[in-house]
């Protein structure tokens, strides 16, 4: 009867886990706001500083089964423009290190984004990183996919879009 009554409670706490779905996410204190589509996953969620919220962005196709699509958003207290440079300096310093790091174009007179692939486990990725200065924040924003996926320019269009949507809003 213990053992029953054990199992059946272990069994409704695995049950009561779910999976984060993400939609209106607050940082920073409430300083920092976007919203992400109800279908990403919230896979990851760190406070303190700095914080960190990081989200799967569902990939239909076979081969999301050995990658993975994701975009976070970083916010570390910085204390003035000098630090908030050596924050990027120090982040594009890690992604430069990355196996087959290649260097994309930069937008035009964007001075805080950057586009680059490099190699994950043998799968060649596109990385695009963003970065603000705001209310004594670094924020960053980094979104990779699979450069290629069975899933199509389509979805690829979808998730550059969701990455250019948050963008928007941290911008704001």
């Amino acid at each position: 009867m213990i053992f029953r009554r054990y199992m059946a409670t272990a069994f409704l706490a695995l049950a009561s886990i779910t999976v984060a779905h993400a939609d209106d996410v607050s940082m920073a204190s409430g300083s920092v706001h976007f919203s992400t589509p109800s279908n990403w996953v919230g896979i990851m969620q760190v406070d303190g500083d700095p914080e960190v919220r990081v989200f799967q962005v569902p990939d239909p196709s076979p081969s999301a089964s050995s990658t993975l699509a994701r975009i976070s958003v970083t916010v570390k207290q910085v204390t003035d423009m000098q630090a908030f440079n050596d924050y990027v300096t120090a982040a594009m310093s890690k992604a430069k290190n990355l196996k087959d790091f290649q260097q994309g174009n930069r937008p035009a007179g964007d001075q805080n984004s950057f586009i680059y692939t490099a190699n994950e486990s043998g799968t060649q990725y596109t990385y695009v990183e963003r970065y603000w200065f705001r209310n004594g924040h670094g924020i960053q924003l980094r979104c990779a996919r699979p450069s290629a996926s069975q899933a199509g320019q389509a979805w690829a269009a979808t998730f550059d879009k969701g990455c250019n949507d948050i963008a928007a809003a941290l911008n704001s």
